[in-house]
């Protein structure tokens, strides 16, 4: 007896039917996501969520207020001393570098490129100084000028402070078009080409700042720091030059750029020689008698690039955490020979103890919010420097300095993140 498949025609007619009506409507869906355009996520890179109050840097509802103010107005003072083509009011040769503190003046306080109140300003300031650049070597530079010295010692600070400045403004660079619905428009164009100028800007800066790490040293113990850019000085790596850039490698590596941990260990092993255990400090150079010596921008600067480059909270930076506090920023403005600056060390200290935190923090900052509140002047400024050498840099330098001074409880710049 033949058996017979009950419905087969039918029913494999219909399951081929089935097939078919499946296969079209994948087809259609998939089609369908192909025409989509993909889309544009912001890169991971350039969202940094911005971190919550932290305990360790606690203030009192008073001094936040009073902290608030005092930035604030300073800022505010800032934006109204900003030249037509980026930079801010200051000597010729101290403006590249004057205007990179302005930049993260007011990126300290939350302020972003093409955001908000400052936007504009700050994008105009990067643009000034991507201007001073070498594009063969990567330095950034000022101007060269007829006083070799001068030139030499202002273009090493101008190369640190301003790369440490594009570090930090890279990540938030290159977001106009995940802001804005108009992606192909001029604004998203031409934030797009600053995000590209300022990659290859850091890029180039980095592997200057890498080469004159290494240049050959007269003195041994002098290996992995810096000094100014064309030296004839008796010594080859100081602290301060250090610091920056010790910042800028930091910073740099925050936002994203290779910077390898050899290129930092081998400048914080520079940073562990200048400590003498007889003055309980950081001092300036290792081997000039007359100018080995601490002031509280060396000290401050010490203990701000051990913490930064990641070394724990050794005897080292207690001992200069209390060599700080015994020489006090109370009174206004004082600066003393050979080298300590009220401004400058008062920014470096400031960052140290905010980066130590804790009681170190509330022993030293509220004293200072005081002291620089109370000698602010009326339209927000604070004096130049007294020191001698220093009070030609203006109000904008001194003021942009204090700014960076009373900007560790805000935590926003990485430059000074562990």
């Amino acid at each position: 007896m033949r058996m017979v498949a009950v419905g087969g025609g039918g029913a494999r007619r219909r399951y081929g039917l089935f097939l078919g009506f499946a296969l079209c409507l994948t087809l259609t869906v998939h089609s369908r996501a192909l025409a989509q355009p993909k889309s544009q996520r912001e890169p991971v890179r350039a969202v940094r969520p911005e971190p919550p109050p932290e305990d360790r840097l606690r203030l009192e509802s008073d001094e936040k207020q009073l902290v608030d103010r005092t930035v604030d107005h300073a800022l505010e003072y800032l934006a109204a001393h900003q030249n037509t083509d980026g930079s801010f009011q200051s000597p010729a040769m101290a403006r590249p570098a004057i205007t990179g503190l302005c930049i993260m003046a007011f990126m300290s306080r939350g302020h972003r490129p093409g955001e908000g109140q400052y936007g504009s300003a700050i994008e105009k300031a990067v643009d000034y100084i991507l201007g001073f650049q070498d594009q063969d070597t990567g330095a950034i530079t000022p101007e060269s000028s007829s006083e070799s010295f001068f030139w030499t010692r202002a273009a090493a600070y101008t190369h640190a402070i301003c790369g440490t400045a594009l570090a930090d403004v890279f990540p938030y660079t290159g977001r106009y078009k995940f802001r804005t619905d108009n992606r192909e428009g001029e604004g998203a164009r031409l934030d797009t080409q600053r995000h590209e100028r300022v990659d290859r800007a850091v890029r180039k800066a980095l592997s200057f700042t890498r080469g004159q790490q290494t240049r050959p040293k007269q003195v041994a113990g002098e290996n992995g720091g810096w000094r100014y850019i064309e030296s004839n000085q008796r010594n080859d790596s100081d602290l301060s030059v250090t610091a920056w850039n010790i910042m800028f490698l930091h910073s740099a590596k925050k936002s994203g750029f290779k910077v390898p941990d050899a290129w930092i260990k081998s400048g914080l092993r520079f940073v562990h020689r200048t400590f003498s255990k007889k003055m309980g400090g950081f001092v300036y150079v290792l081997t000039e008698p007359e100018r080995r010596h601490c002031t509280r921008a060396t000290v401050g600067g010490g203990i701000l690039c051990l913490l930064l480059g990641g070394e724990p909270v050794n005897q080292q930076v207690l001992d200069a955490a209390s060599w700080i506090q015994q020489h006090s920023f109370d009174q206004y403005n004082l600066s003393w020979p050979p080298g300590d600056r009220y401004h400058y060390s008062a920014f470096y200290c400031s960052q140290a103890m905010g980066l130590l935190g804790g009681s170190s923090f509330r022993e030293f900052y509220p004293r200072l919010l005081r002291v620089l509140a109370e000698h602010q002047h009326t339209d927000g400024s604070w004096d130049p420097e007294s020191f001698t050498t220093d009070t030609g840099y203006g109000e904008v330098f001194s003021t942009a300095l204090a700014v960076l001074a009373l900007s560790p409880p805000y935590q926003k710049l990485d430059t000074y993140k562990r």
